[in-house]
C-alpha cells in the first residue's frame, strides 16, 4: 500500500529555502492579506501581485505539477462564487434559460474572488512548500501568536500522523481479509467485496473503528507525554537570530504589499 504523504516541505537549495521562515511567514501573511484587501476589478493590482506570485515561485524552484496540483484545493472557492453571476445586481451581459441573467458585475466579483483564491493559495503553497512544517510553527511563535495556540496547532500536526497510521492498518487489515477477484469473461468485471451497500457498511464500521482507536491512542500518547514532563509547550530548538539583512527585506516587502490595496482602492473609487 503507498503511504499517504502529509508532509508538504519540498527539500531545495533556492533563494527562497534559504530564506529565515520568520521572514517567509511575515511576508506571506502580508502578501495574503493584500490580496483580501483588493477591490473587485482591481486588475492591475491583481496582475502585478501574480507576477509577484509568479516570480517567487520561479525562485523557489517548485515543479510546476506540484503548484497545479495544489492549487486544486481552489475549486470549493470557485464553486461558491458562481452562484454571484446571476445574484449580482448590475448591467445584463447574457440572459441564461429560466430566466437567469448573468451581469458584469457578476462577472467582476466572481472573477476578482477567483483570483484572490488562487493567488492565497498560491502564496500558502510556496511557503509550507519552502518551509519545514516545525519551523512554521516556531515561527508563528516568534511572530507573537500564543503559545498556547501554537501548541495546538504542533499537537495537531503531529497526531495526524498518528491518525493516518491506525487508519492504514485498518485498510491493510481489510485488504487482508478480502479476496482479490480477477476480471474474466466469466465473471463480467465484477470485484470481490460484495455490493456497494455492504461496501458502504464496511467502510462506516472502519470509520468508527478508526474513531474509537484514535481516542484511544490519544489517551496513550497525552499519558506517555505527561509522564516525560510535558507541560503546555512543545519545545523546540530555538532558531538562530534574524539577520538585519533579513529583518529589512521582510519589513520593507511586507509595507509594500500593504500599500498596495490601499492604492488600488484610491484608483478604483
Amino acid at each position: 500500500m503507498t503511504p499517504f504523504v502529509l508532509e508538504r516541505h519540498v527539500r531545495g537549495s533556492s533563494l527562497i529555502h534559504r530564506l529565515d521562515p520568520r521572514a517567509k511567514v511575515g511576508v506571506a501573511l502580508a502578501f495574503i492579506l493584500s490580496v483580501a484587501f483588493l477591490p473587485a476589478g482591481a486588475w492591475p493590482a491583481y496582475l502585478l501581485l501574480g507576477a509577484l506570485w509568479l516570480a517567487i515561485v520561479l525562485m523557489a524552484e517548485l515543479p510546476a505539477r506540484l503548484i497545479v496540483a495544489r492549487l486544486a484545493l481552489t475549486t470549493p472557492f470557485l464553486l461558491s462564487a458562481v452562484p454571484l453571476l446571476v445574484t449580482t445586481p448590475g448591467n445584463a451581459r447574457w440572459t441564461l434559460p429560466w430566466g437567469w441573467v448573468i451581469t458584469d458585475e457578476g462577472v467582476t466579483r466572481t472573477t476578482s474572488i477567483l483570483l484572490r483564491s488562487i493567488l492565497s493559495v498560491g502564496m500558502a503553497i510556496v511557503l509550507t512548500a519552502t518551509t519545514p512544517t516545525l519551523q512554521l510553527f516556531s515561527s508563528l511563535q516568534a511572530l507573537g501568536l500564543p503559545r498556547s495556540m501554537v501548541a495546538i496547532f504542533n499537537l495537531m500536526w503531529r497526531y495526524l500522523f498518528v491518525l493516518v497510521s491506525e487508519a492504514q492498518r485498518l485498510l491493510r487489515a481489510r485488504a487482508a481479509r478480502s479476496g482479490v477477484l480477477r476480471s474474466t469473461k466469466t465473471n463480467k468485471g465484477r470485484v470481490s467485496g460484495g455490493t456497494l451497500a455492504w461496501r458502504a457498511r464496511v467502510t462506516g464500521h472502519l470509520a468508527g473503528s478508526l474513531l474509537i482507536r484514535s481516542l484511544e491512542r490519544a489517551e496513550r500518547t497525552y499519558d506517555a507525554m505527561c509522564a516525560r514532563g510535558y507541560d503546555g509547550t512543545v519545545r523546540t530548538l530555538p532558531l538562530p537570530p534574524l539577520s538585519w539583512r533579513q529583518r529589512l527585506l521582510a519589513v520593507g516587502t511586507a509595507l509594500g504589499l500593504m500599500l498596495i490595496p490601499w492604492l488600488a482602492t484610491i484608483l478604483w473609487k
